[in-house]
């Protein structure tokens, strides 16, 4: 059988690589992936997949950080320009663009699920001549957006996955599902398809990402620890414009709030219970030159290895929020766009892909388990599977990479995408092979 499945993923290997540098040409941020998410539904239907999105997937009001209707708008024209389904793009309304392929094979078995992230980020593109994408045509064309992370290879791992069910069903049993989560960037998507139900009756639960800290090629990393917990902040300071030379006295100045703010957000002192982050990613303000800047804005984010540690820089960041806004004399008001929590893989899953990914030819070194050392949303479904009695893991395929991850001359080595559809294959029929 894994003969078989070698065969089938050679086959597809050409398709699976076009269609990723499709979808690295179109990015779209998290809850705008209309283009993406129709492109994902329509690969699906044609495969035969019972094909759910919009609210079958996602709970609208379980969303965070929704773009604004103007933007969801702009996002879902664009789309369309693109070459957008509109039969899918009218079921996603506004920005419900999860997409979950299920696979039913008639036959008693498991319930097995793979999650597949498919978010962009607002970078702008490297236009280097170092630059793969760009040399070879296939970069970014919506100006400030790009696919920074590997998601778009992730989408290509995921379709190459159904590909495989597709022609496998025969050999299956159980049920199969393959979910497309958006808004994965900022922590915003993984809980409002976790509400929704997706996972409720899932036994085995499978996601993965290309990179992080897996960096030869065709590493295998069988489980992950370190998921580090996180919440995202955005903040708004108002305080009160004046002329610059004439009345200084008389503003309440929101810049040096904002400036005080991400000096001593960065001063909070460590926890002794676990590692900490914080990052001030985004600080806008002020109106002009000779103006005291009656408005600033900051968008940021705390991490801790552990909830615990994470509440704690959360807390701590709200009261030098106050602190400062007090001290200045400003009116301060935070709204958390995003949030995700510490999980941690099963071993006993993590065993068994290791067995199983050691007999993949193209894996060049298989590792039980290996730091994350990041956030990742993927952690509440992790969570609600292992509470239902189900068991769940976090892989990292390794691939060489141009730069780091959310830099704007990050790529990857695209042969990573058919090693990681092997590796699933050989997942899939191992524990759901007829």
């Amino acid at each position: 059988m894994e003969e078989l499945i070698s065969q089938l993923v050679d086959n597809m290997e050409e398709s699976l690589i076009n269609f990723r540098r499709n979808i690295h040409c179109f990015p779209e941020i998290g809850w705008t992936e209309f283009r993406t998410s129709s492109l994902i539904a329509d690969f699906l239907s044609d495969l035969g997949f019972e094909v759910k999105v919009g609210r079958e997937v996602i709970v609208s009001e379980s969303r965070m950080g929704v773009p604004d209707e103007k933007t969801l708008q702009e996002a879902k024209d664009r789309a369309m320009a693109f070459g957008a389904n509109p039969y899918w793009v009218e079921k996603m309304e506004d920005g419900l663009t999860g997409v979950v392929g299920v696979c039913d094979t008639g036959r008693i078995g498991p319930t097995l699920a793979f999650r597949f992230d498919i978010d962009a980020l607002e970078i702008s593109e490297d236009k280097g001549t170092g630059h793969v994408p760009w040399n070879q045509n296939f970069s970014s064309k919506v100006e400030g957006y790009m696919h920074a992370c590997g998601h778009d290879g992730h989408i290509a791992i995921g379709l190459g996955l159904a590909r495989l069910v597709s022609n496998m069903k025969e050999k299956l049993s159980g049920k199969i599902k393959l979910i497309f989560q958006p808004a994965e960037e900022g922590a915003r998507g993984a809980r409002a398809m976790v509400d929704a139900g997706v996972l409720e009756d899932v036994n085995y639960f499978f996601s993965g990402h290309i990179g992080v800290t897996a960096t030869k090629q065709n590493q295998l990393v069988c489980s992950v620890t370190d998921f580090f917990a996180s919440t995202k902040i955005d903040l708004e300071l108002e305080g009160v414009q004046a002329h610059a030379a004439l009345a200084p006295h008389e503003g309440r100045n929101a810049i040096l709030a904002a400036s005080t703010i991400t000096l001593q957000l960065y001063a909070i002192s460590r926890h002794g219970l676990g590692d900490s982050r914080v990052n001030v990613g985004v600080i806008q303000g002020g109106e002009g030159r000779n103006i005291i800047p009656g408005h600033a804005k900051l968008k940021f984010e705390t991490r801790g290895t552990t909830n615990e540690v994470d509440q704690y820089m959360k807390d701590e960041s709200l009261r030098i929020i106050q602190a400062a806004a007090q001290m200045y004399g400003v009116k301060e008001q935070t709204v958390v766009v995003g949030r995700s929590i510490s999980a941690v893989c099963d071993s006993d899953l993590a065993s068994l892909v290791y067995s199983i990914g050691s007999k993949v030819k193209q894996t060049s070194e298989i590792v039980t388990s290996q730091p994350f050392l990041a956030s990742e949303d993927v952690t509440y479904m992790m969570k609600r599977v292992q509470a239902n009695g189900g068991m769940a893991t976090y892989l990292l395929f390794g691939t060489e990479l141009a730069a780091g991850h959310h830099n704007c001359a990050f790529d990857f080595n695209e042969k990573t995408i058919p090693f990681a559809v092997e590796v699933y294959g050989n997942i899939l029929i191992h524990l759901a092979g007829y």
